[in-house]
C-alpha cells in the first residue's frame, strides 16, 4: 500500500474552504490523498457490490473515491488522516485472509476514533478463538477481545452487559477452546430457571422436558462449535454437563471450566453459593444483563451484589460490554440505547415510575388491569 499526497500541509492544500478563503487556518484547508491497494486486496476491502466502501462514505466524513486500485481521499486534514489508518486497518486485515464486512469497517472506525484505545484493530478483529467447519468464532469488537482476554487471564471473570454483545457465546467458545487443548477435562453449563421459580413439578413431560426450555440456548451455542453427533456422547459421558443453577449446590467442581448464564437473574444467596463451588484446576464465568431482571417480589439481583462485593480481590475481573458491542441488527444496539435513556429519563422524574425490574412490571400491569 503507497500513500501519495501531503496529508495535513497547509502550503499545497486542493482549495482553500471556509469565509478564510486562501487564509484559512491548516485544520479548514481541504487536502488530498491516494492510496495504492495491492490488486489482490481490492474486492476484499471493497466487499461484495462495494458495501464495505458505501459504509466508509457513510460514516467517515472525508469524500472517499475508488477507480481500479487507487483510493482517493478527499476532505480536512484530520479527517484524511482518520480515513486513512482506516483503510490501513482495514487493508491489513485482508492482508490475514479476513473477510471484512460493514460490521467490521464499523467497529474499526470505532476503535480509532476512542482516544482511550491503544490496540490495533486489525489485532483485535482477527484473533481467533475456535474454528469448525469453516466457520470461526473470533471477537468483533474491543471490549469482546478484552472480554476473551480476561478470560485467559483470571480465574472468574463476570461479563456484564446488554443482549446481543456476544456475552455467553464467546465464553462457550472459551470453554470449549479449554477442552479441546485439554486445559479443563469438563465442561458445565448452567442457568437459573427463574421463570418457573425452580419448581419445575407442574410442567409437564420428564425432568429434562422441565428443564429444556431454559437451558436451549446453551445447548444451540454448543452446536455452533462442536460436532452435533459428539454432544450427546459427551453429555452422556459427563464431560459436558447441562443442568438447573439449583443442580450446583453442594458440589465442589475441579478441572472445570464453568459457566453460569443468565445470572442476573439469581438472588445473592445463590450467587454466593455458585461461586464457592469453585474448585481446583477450574475457571468461571458468569455472564448477565443487569437491566433485564425477573426475579419476583423485588429480591435483589446476585449479580448486581457481586459487582458491589467482590470488586477488589485479586484474580476476579469484571468486564462491561455496551450497546456498542452489539454483534446482532444494527437496530439491537439502537433498542438497548433507546431504552437506557428511557429509563434514565423515568428514574430523573418525580412520581409514580415503573418498578425496578421485569417481574415488577409484570406485576404492576396485572394490577392496572383488576
Amino acid at each position: 500500500m503507497k500513500n501519495s499526497g501531503e496529508i495535513g500541509n497547509p502550503t499545497n492544500p486542493v482549495s482553500g474552504i471556509g469565509a478564510g478563503g486562501n487564509n484559512a487556518g491548516p485544520a479548514a484547508r481541504t487536502v488530498r490523498s491516494s492510496i495504492e491497494l495491492a490488486p489482490e486486496s481490492v474486492f476484499g476491502f471493497l466487499g461484495s457490490a462495494d458495501q464495505n466502501l458505501r459504509q466508509l462514505e457513510k460514516l467517515l466524513p472525508a469524500d472517499i473515491h475508488v477507480r481500479g486500485n487507487t483510493v482517493t481521499i478527499t476532505g480536512k486534514a484530520g479527517d484524511v488522516a482518520l480515513a486513512e489508518r482506516v483503510i490501513e486497518q482495514l487493508v491489513a486485515l485482508t492482508g490475514r485472509n479476513r473477510v471484512i464486512t460493514p460490521e467490521a469497517v464499523r467497529h474499526t472506525i470505532s476503535m480509532l476514533t476512542d482516544e482511550g484505545v491503544s490496540e490495533s484493530p486489525a489485532e483485535v478483529l482477527s484473533l481467533d478463538i475456535l474454528s469448525r467447519r469453516g466457520k470461526i468464532i473470533r471477537p468483533k469488537t474491543l471490549n469482546q477481545k478484552r472480554y476473551v482476554d480476561a478470560i485467559d487471564d483470571n480465574t472468574i471473570v463476570f461479563g456484564i452487559g446488554p443482549a446481543g454483545t456476544g456475552k455467553t457465546y464467546l465464553a462457550m467458545a472459551k470453554a470449549v477452546q479449554a477442552l479441546q487443548s485439554k486445559q479443563v477435562t469438563r465442561i458445565i453449563l448452567t442457568r437459573p430457571a427463574v421463570e418457573a421459580g425452580e419448581r419445575l413439578g407442574f410442567l409437564p413431560g420428564t425432568l429434562n422436558d422441565k428443564i429444556d426450555p431454559y437451558l436451549r440456548p446453551l445447548y444451540d451455542a454448543l452446536h455452533d462449535m462442536m460436532d452435533p453427533e459428539a454432544i450427546p456422547k459427551l453429555m452422556a459421558s459427563g464431560v459436558i454437563e447441562v443442568a438447573p443453577l439449583a443442580y450446583m449446590r453442594g458440589r465442589s467442581l475441579n478441572d472445570s471450566f464453568i459457566i453460569l448464564d443468565e445470572a442476573q437473574n439469581t438472588t445473592a444467596e445463590q450467587m454466593k453459593m455458585f461461586l464457592t463451588r469453585l474448585g481446583f484446576g477450574s475457571r468461571m464465568v458468569v455472564t448477565g444483563d443487569i437491566s433485564q431482571v425477573d426475579l419476583p417480589n423485588g429480591q435483589r439481583s446476585g449479580l448486581r451484589a457481586a459487582a458491589e462485593i467482590l470488586t477488589d480481590i485479586d484474580d476476579i475481573h469484571f468486564s462491561e460490554l455496551t450497546s456498542a458491542d452489539v454483534v446482532r441488527h444494527r437496530l439491537v444496539s439502537d433498542i438497548v440505547d433507546a431504552y437506557d435513556r428511557f429509563e434514565s429519563e423515568t428514574r430523573a422524574v418525580p412520581g409514580p415510575h415503573y418498578p425496578g425490574n421485569r417481574a415488577q412490571r409484570r406485576a404492576a400491569g396485572r394490577g392496572d388491569r383488576r
